[in-house]
């Protein structure tokens, strides 16, 4: 399988768009790189360019971007909201399929050896490729910004890892690093003071901010600081008191979980000189980084948040956080922002979240969760957001060609004198509707409060059967195709006695396949009656009838699904396999039968009981 790799290089500019088509057209120029998205802000002046491709393109796509926008760019001139100290501020390498952090490091010290000795820039690693622990953070290697630059370069333990310790006015220095997906995320307020959404950021980052007390609602920064001092030390997350520094340090790690340390060196802090500093308390969530901004296009302040790690701190959670302490503040979340792009998982589970706040089934079709998700968090509020086009990884379905179809078109496509889409996708659609119903089911149980006994059933009932529903979707067109690669062997030469085994050594193969998708077929349509019949048994009684006709409709799904596997078997020569399948076929036919004689069985009663 391919090696995928993502770029998501910030260029210094978002306000003159012919400089960032420029930039555009320089990776696009790079064969089977894919530019995914160009998300420019007016007031940051800075756009966010994301693109993928396998390792060496993404490589030389990054450079040709970094040398036009040190061409295009003049640092000397620019202004803007985010922190920044280069034309081409940051380049990471994100790992996406098939490929290590270690492998993405190679990749960032090649990319950064050669900007460094042909475009003469002065190069900082950070994240994964750091070279010292103190480069790890990107916040730390960009400190003093461009403005400092040049005094930066003069300090010896700030010499760049490539290219010139010298001061390039025109490009400044590019940090280029590795790290794990990063979810660039604002929330919007309805305020235009800065100080407010910096109050919350403080609240959110992992760093926190320093302890204050007395006068601290709603606004915190009206407190009284916080000061160690000698013999007193105190936590920033409690009352407690330590008599040295290090007892300190225990007490954090022991009874809340951080490493205070660690925190200190965010703030820049020495670990053995803490009398007269001020006490930090952490912030709420960890791998989160927050600043607030004012946002002269959308007349708000917003919390600018990076979220470095989403299966740790998912963007929902922060945002239901933010809401709090806005609320506790007299301010209001008005909506959000992605910018650049999300991955999959992370959207999806925001949608289940919202889902199950709502005390909904999740067992609905994937956009219909996506689609939550982007109407809880308000992700349409200051710009659109197209799901197809904003979440990394959305299950591609444009190559299902059955599957897209129409409903009275995918009949009529049945209808025609063609071999495929035959039994084999008929009985696939058959059972992907058989676990639809089981999930509408499910949902229609799981909204009354009577069935509040089995709520959770209903809900992993419904989730599944989503799941199941699908995986039969995908096999109606994997039946065609399966077929048609049988159908291409058969048109393969056979002059020569090598173009005869070739052409054998194919048909087998196209066999095997043709039977192995509509046992996956079957074995879901199993799966599919057996969740029918949980909700015949045990879900509303005003849709049993439902449920009955789910079950019925993937049995038949299930038996149809049986006939292909066994048609295609007496062209196989391996007995081993035929045999097995034979085997397998039986014992799903018999656990079908079973089960659809407990559904008609349950229905029935049910009905009468009516």
């Amino acid at each position: 399988m391919k090696q995928i790799v993502e770029c998501v290089p910030n260029f210094s500019e978002g306000r003159d768009q012919k400089i960032l088509d420029q930039i555009a057209d320089v990776i696009r120029s790079v064969d089977t790189v894919q530019l995914l998205d160009v998300d420019p802000g007016a007031d940051t002046n800075r756009t966010v360019f994301t693109f993928i491709g396998e390792p060496d393109t993404v490589v030389e796509a990054a450079f040709r971007a970094i040398k036009k926008a040190a061409e295009l760019i003049d640092m000397s001139k620019h202004s803007g909201a985010h922190p920044r100290m280069g034309a081409t501020d940051v380049c990471p390498f994100i790992p996406v399929s098939n490929i290590t952090m270690e492998e993405c490091v190679e990749l960032a010290e090649r990319l950064g050896k050669r900007v460094g000795e042909e475009l003469e820039i002065p190069i900082y690693l950070y994240e994964y490729a750091a070279t010292k622990p103190e480069r790890k953070n990107l916040a730390t290697v960009r400190k003093g910004e461009y403005e400092g630059l040049a005094e930066k370069l003069r300090n010896p333990e700030w010499k760049p890892d490539f290219g010139p310790a010298r001061f390039n006015e025109r490009a400044g220095a590019t940090a280029i690093g590795v790290r794990e997906f990063l979810i660039a995320y604002n929330v919007t307020l309805n305020t235009r003071e800065k100080k407010y959404a910096t109050d919350i950021a403080l609240e959110l980052r992992e760093k926190g901010r320093p302890k204050r007390v007395g006068n601290i609602q709603p606004f915190y920064t009206n407190g009284t600081l916080v000061k160690h001092k000698e013999n007193e030390f105190f936590c920033g997350s409690c009352d407690f008191i330590a008599k040295t520094p290090e007892e300190l340090f225990a007490h954090c790690k022991d009874e809340h979980g951080y490493d205070l340390p660690a925190i200190l060196d965010e703030h820049g802090m020495s670990t053995t000189n803490l009398a007269g500093k001020a006490a930090i308390k952490p912030g709420l969530f960890k791998n989160c980084k927050a600043i607030g901004w004012y946002v002269d296009e959308y007349h708000r302040t917003q919390i600018s948040i990076n979220l470095t790690n989403y299966k740790i701190t998912p963007p929902h959670v922060v945002l239901e956080a933010t809401r709090k302490l806005a609320a506790d503040r007299g301010l209001v979340v008005t909506g959000s922002e992605i910018v650049g792009l999300i991955p999959f998982d992370a959207l999806l589970q925001s949608g289940i979240y919202y889902l199950e706040k709502q005390g909904k089934s999740a067992g609905i079709p994937m956009d219909d969760i996506l689609q939550t998700a982007v109407d809880s968090m308000g992700l349409n509020d200051v710009s659109p957001f197209h799901i197809h086009e904003k979440v990394l990884g959305y299950p591609d379905m444009t190559g299902r060609k059955l599957a897209n179809m129409t409903a009275i078109n995918l009949v009529h496509e049945i209808s025609r004198d063609t071999p495929a889409p035959g039994g084999g996708s008929v009985s696939a659609l058959s059972s992907a509707m058989g676990a639809g119903l089981a999930s509408m089911v499910a949902g229609l149980t799981l909204s009354k409060k009577k069935y509040a006994a089995v709520k959770p059933e209903m809900a992993e009932i419904g989730t599944k059967a989503q799941a199941i529903k699908d995986s039969l979707l995908k096999g109606v067109d994997d039946d065609t195709d399966a077929f048609n690669a049988y159908f291409s062997a058969l048109k393969l030469p056979k002059k020569t006695p090598t173009e005869k085994e070739k052409r054998e050594a194919a048909l087998q193969d196209g066999l095997k396949q043709a039977v192995k998708v509509p046992l996956k077929t079957a074995k879901d349509s199993l799966e599919a009656i057996g969740l029918c019949l949980r909700v015949v048994e045990k879900g509303n009684v005003n849709s049993v009838t439902d449920g009955g006709v789910g079950a019925e409709t993937a049995y038949a799904g299930l038996r149809g699904a049986i006939l292909n596997v066994l048609i295609n078997l007496p062209g196989i020569h391996d007995e081993k396999f035929v045999s097995e399948m034979k085997t397998r076929c039986s014992e799903l036919i018999e656990k079908g039968d079973k089960q659809i004689a407990k559904v008609r069985k349950k229905v029935l009663e049910k009905i009468e009981s009516m």
